[in-house]
C-alpha cells in the first residue's frame, strides 16, 4: 500500500496534495465470499446506516451460519421484507445463491480469474451490475488498478480535486486516471475520502 501512494503522490501533483490532508491510506477490506456480495446487493441504492440494519436483521434471521446461499435459498422474498429488504433485492439474493449452488458463480475461482472475468462472472446474477462487481473487485478481492468510470462519487471528486466546470465524462476521467496507474484502486479511496471532506479542502 505505501508503494501505491507513493506512486499516485509522485505521479499527481493535485491527488498528492490531498493525500497529504487525508493522511495514510486506511482501506478495509472483506473476505471474497458470497456473504459479501450478499451485503453489497443488501447496501445498493440505501444510506449506509438503514442498510447496516437490515442487513444485521438478514444475519439474525438465518441465525449462526450467517449469510450462506443455502440460508437464503431456506426464506422465499416474502419472508425477506418484514427485513426491509424490497422485494427486488430479495429475488437478487435468491439469484445470486442459485447461482452459487448450482456453480454458475464460483467464489473460489474468483482470485485467479482477470479483473474483466470477475466483472462477467459476478454480473451473470441479477442484480449485480458492473459498479457492484468492481467494488468487490477493490474491497474483497483487493485489485489495485481498478477504476469505476460509473461512480458519481469520482466523478465529483475529479470535478473538485481538478477545478471542472462539470463532472467528466468516462473517457475524460480515464484521461485523468491515466498517471495513477497500475494504482487507480488507491486512487479512488483518496477520491471517496476527500469528498467526505477528510482533505479539508
Amino acid at each position: 500500500m505505501r508503494q501505491a501512494v507513493e506512486h499516485l503522490s509522485a505521479a499527481d501533483a493535485r491527488l498528492a496534495a490531498w493525500i497529504e490532508r487525508i493522511g495514510p491510506c486506511t482501506m478495509a477490506f472483506h473476505p471474497p465470499e458470497f456473504s459479501t456480495l450478499a451485503r453489497s446487493i443488501v447496501f445498493q441504492q440505501l444510506s449506509g446506516k438503514a442498510a447496516a440494519t437490515i442487513y444485521g436483521r438478514l444475519e439474525s434471521a438465518l441465525g449462526p451460519a450467517g449469510v450462506s446461499p443455502q440460508g437464503i435459498l431456506t426464506m422465499q422474498p416474502e419472508q425477506m421484507r418484514p427485513l426491509g429488504l424490497s422485494s427486488q433485492k430479495a429475488k437478487y439474493l435468491r439469484s445470486l445463491a442459485e447461482k452459487t449452488v448450482d456453480g454458475t458463480i464460483n467464489f473460489a475461482q474468483l482470485p485467479e480469474m482477470p479483473d474483466d472475468e470477475v466483472i462477467a462472472h459476478l454480473t451473470s446474477a441479477k442484480g449485480v451490475g458492473v459498479w457492484t462487481a468492481q467494488m468487490f473487485l477493490m474491497f474483497a478481492l483487493r485489485r489495485p488498478d481498478v477504476l469505476p468510470l460509473g461512480d458519481l462519487g469520482i466523478r465529483n471528486a475529479m470535478q473538485r480535486l481538478y477545478g471542472l466546470r462539470m463532472p467528466p465524462k468516462p473517457e475524460r476521467m480515464a484521461k485523468i486516471a491515466r498517471p495513477w496507474r497500475p494504482y487507480a484502486t488507491y486512487a479512488c479511496w483518496y477520491l471517496w475520502r476527500g469528498l467526505d471532506g477528510a482533505a479539508n479542502l
